[in-house]
């Protein structure tokens, strides 16, 4: 594998690592999670205008055919700037089914609006009472004469309260299927929620919506076909997120090792915080090794596909915790402050690690497989 940037990537790399770092500062992320939607609808038509909301989607559907490894480059950025616009919703999750699943006609009317900013869309799969990362469903969507109608009740739907059409899996006859649904049809119920990272989640409720045969993405009993490789994508893509924000985090703390003064010089010629620094520089490099192998992985045999990015998943859950405990430890009180960053990155790199699912989840699924490589064990 080739673990060097070409000259697209690099420029790539360049530009949004320095959109993030002149447009959303902290400031903007607190004031963007003070209002109604909880993101800033400026910052998102910033990512629109570069271009980056088409991205990921093939150049005959309006988009520019990035793969994992720009993915990759765009969430480590977002994650820097713990962005809290629904890019990972409505482009990776969402739009990860479109690429998947959807016919030519569903993606030519939607796609081109995702690219403009214009639609969000959000996935709503996650129910009360079901494993946290599982391809099961309750809902249920039953055949009517015309199209179907969904029964059901979705939670932590991400971005949900600001989202235009949910893509909402069902169960069918044939096995779980994927649906369109407009935010606003009848039956619809949304009620918006915070996560405890700040990201906006929601409830959604579902009782006899009824859509047509053309809401059905791909076909009857598709569903988990579609979701396998979309979950994939999108744990490699939160893996690079989680990179940027244990990268921010790290030139935060040592930044504040260099000016925090006691006994009349900086913290940070203490050796044992010296040390402590070390553990967290480790930490971010190994998972910056991992995201990298995550995102090359995504174009590889399957099962070894699965098993390298279940690798990455769990990495970045233990250094994630490692680097967030270390950083609000050598802070001090500051550290858990709502107006200081640190804190804020500790929360989100949690909330990584839970979602699709957590370290023990992927490590547990590791031992399922036998390992990484099992024949080399």
């Amino acid at each position: 594998m080739d673990f060097d940037l070409n000259d697209e990537q690099k420029m790539l790399q360049e530009t949004v690592t320095r959109f993030v770092a002149e447009t959303y500062d902290f400031q903007k992320r607190e004031h963007a999670l003070k209002t109604r939607d909880g993101w800033s609808r400026e910052a998102y038509a910033g990512l629109a205008e570069m271009g980056l909301l088409a991205l990921p989607f093939a150049e005959e559907d309006g988009g520019f055919g990035g793969g994992g490894v720009e993915m990759m480059v765009v969430m480590e950025a977002l994650g820097r700037g713990l962005m809290v616009e629904p890019y990972f919703a409505t482009v990776v999750l969402a739009g990860g089914v479109l690429r998947h699943g959807a016919s030519v006609q569903q993606r030519a009317d939607i796609v081109p609006a995702i690219a403009a900013g214009d639609r969000i869309l959000a996935l709503a799969h996650n129910e009360q009472g079901l494993p946290r990362h599982t391809l099961a469903a309750r809902t249920i969507a039953s055949a009517t004469g015309d199209g179907w109608t969904l029964d059901g009740r979705k939670i932590a739907v991400l971005h949900g309260q600001s989202a235009d059409t949910f893509v909402v899996s069902a169960m069918t006859p044939e096995g779980l299927s994927l649906f369109l649904v407009n935010a606003g049809a009848e039956g619809v119920t949304v009620e918006g929620k915070r996560g405890y990272d700040g990201v906006p989640v929601a409830t959604v409720a579902l009782a006899g919506v009824n859509v047509p045969n053309e809401a059905l993405i791909g076909s009857t009993g598709q569903g988990e076909d579609i979701l396998s490789p979309v979950f994939e994508e999108a744990t490699a893509a939160l893996v690079a997120e989680a990179v940027g924000a244990m990268a921010e985090t790290f030139d935060v703390t040592v930044d504040y090792l260099k000016t925090r003064q006691q006994f009349g010089v900086a913290i940070g010629s203490f050796q044992a915080l010296q040390h402590r620094t070390v553990e967290m520089l480790m930490q971010l490099e190994l998972s910056r090794s991992m995201s990298i192998l995550a995102a090359l992985s995504l174009d590889i045999d399957a099962d070894q596909r699965s098993r390298n990015i279940s690798a990455a998943k769990a990495q970045i859950g233990k250094s994630g915790r490692i680097i967030g405990q270390e950083a609000v430890q050598m802070h001090g009180a500051i550290g858990i402050t709502a107006e200081y960053k640190v804190g804020h990155a500790f929360k989100r790199l949690t909330a990584i690690d839970a979602l699709l699912g957590d370290r023990d989840w992927h490590l547990a699924r590791l031992v399922e497989k036998r390992g990484v490589y099992p024949a080399a064990a």
